[in-house]
């Protein structure tokens, strides 16, 4: 099969030479860890201890909060602190639950399932509910309800985004690498939920090591296949990605079930095997400290609630000033701060410049010479999209498409006039959401 991608899209510095050849590193945390009750869309779990009880490892610490939700589990054994509003990596303060670790890591016990093949699709669901198995790509979607389609017998493709398009992210790359069978064995698990469905890896050419690994492990399956993908960003979003794996399209009134696809990012399906193979709850995660002041980039096997600090210390702290900290990546994560706060779910990153680029340019006025046209893998007008939102015409923002923006920053890349374009657009998205949910 050859190169598949989409229209659109860029070519950042990808900068993965910095981690991607390190194996992943086991992380014990020290102290305290802070588990923040909103770590998924939905409703925000709710705690069901108090501050001075006994936790182990594994214990659920917070139930769900209704059906589009998820709860949450201690990965350390110790004693509830706190219970207390605490800064997350978007700058919100958002309730949370304080444990101070033992160090002793003792579990609580878990029940195993050797054979998968005799469980329902309802206890499978029930299993990945319970395990508190969200969408580890960033969009924290809980995936027992991304598993409940309302007509299953429609879902044709199961896609394994492997893409891993961010600039400087490895943590799914050394997954692949190090743990490909868990990921060939998560899938298994959804493809049993989707008897009609078949299952695409979707990776870029730039992981050829992978993509010949889970070849080989795939070439006796006749549900599974590998697509290889152009390495292009975004290539890994969404909508670009059932694009290239199957040539539908969807837009933002629709979900990848409308066009008959179901996407699950590499974490999540190693944490829905590891969840119903062995009733482990999502507890840990792969997490990429990088960037050209750190002094050793690389990846490690982390508790959800560390802290970003204790990352950063044991990468080694600082080689040189960072003058930009970013939770994600650079395309599409959060600027820092401060480094004092917890990782959770859905973070799969800590990226540490010596350069804050953006800052470094003046913006100037657009020259009308259609990079961003050319750049938005939707086909919009960033431009003029920008122009809407800076003057707040929503209306004008709406019939030109403004919605369907994925937020990917595409557009502000290519921009040689430096305009803050994907800023711009995605405060006004956020104001006529907003506004609709008003009415």
């Amino acid at each position: 099969m050859g190169l598949r991608t989409f229209k659109g899209g860029v070519h950042p510095y990808d900068g993965k030479e910095l981690s991607k050849s390190k194996p992943v590193k086991e992380l014990l945390p020290q102290g305290e860890l802070v588990f923040p009750l909103s770590q998924h869309i939905g409703a925000p779990a709710t705690p069901i201890v108090e501050v001075g009880d006994a936790v182990l490892r594994g214990q659920k610490i917070a139930e769900a909060g209704g059906f589009v939700s998820s709860p949450i589990f201690s990965s350390v054994s110790g004693t509830v602190k706190a219970i207390e509003p605490r800064r997350v990596a978007v700058g919100d303060m958002v309730t949370s639950i304080v444990i101070e670790s033992d160090g002793n890591m003792i579990e609580t016990g878990f029940i195993e399932h050797e054979d998968i093949s005799a469980l329902s699709n309802e206890e499978i669901i029930n299993l990945i509910k319970e395990a508190g198995v969200v969408g580890m790509g960033g969009a924290g979607f809980p995936t027992h309800v991304k598993l409940s389609p309302k007509e299953p017998e429609k879902i044709e493709y199961i896609i394994a985004n492997c893409a891993e398009c961010e600039p400087y992210l490895t943590s799914d790359y050394r997954r692949m690498v190090e743990e490909p069978e868990k990921l060939v064995e998560g899938m298994r698990i959804v493809l049993q939920l989707f008897p009609s469905a078949k299952g695409v890896f979707g990776i870029e050419d730039n992981k050829q090591d992978c993509i010949d690994r889970l070849t080989e492990l795939t070439k006796n399956e006749s549900r599974m296949s590998v697509q290889p993908l152009m390495t292009k960003y975004p290539q890994g979003g969404e909508r670009q990605l059932i694009h290239a794996v199957t040539g539908r399209d969807i837009n933002a009134k629709m979900l990848p079930a409308d066009a008959g696809c179901i996407v699950d990012n590499v974490e999540t399906l190693v944490a829905i095997y590891n969840g119903v193979r062995f009733g482990r709850p999502l507890m840990n995660r792969t997490f990429t400290v990088t960037g050209d002041a750190v002094s050793d980039p690389r990846n490690f096997s982390i508790c959800i609630g560390t802290n970003y600090s204790e990352l950063l210390e044991a990468a080694s702290g600082l080689a040189h000033p960072a003058k930009k900290l970013i939770s994600g990546g650079p395309m599409m994560g959060f600027a820092l701060f401060d480094t004092n706060i917890p990782t959770t779910k859905t973070t799969s990153a800590l990226l540490c410049l010596t350069e804050d680029e953006a800052s470094k340019y003046e913006t100037t006025a657009c020259i009308n010479c259609g990079r961003c046209v050319e750049a938005c893998p939707e086909q919009l007008v960033p431009s003029k999209l920008a122009d809407f939102a800076e003057r707040g015409l929503k209306g004008d923002f709406e019939k030109w498409y403004g919605l369907e923006c994925v937020e990917c920053g595409s557009c502000s890349f290519g921009c040689p006039a430096r305009r803050h374009l994907a800023q711009s657009i995605k405060t006004m998205k956020k104001q006529i959401l907003a506004d609709k949910r008003k009415k």
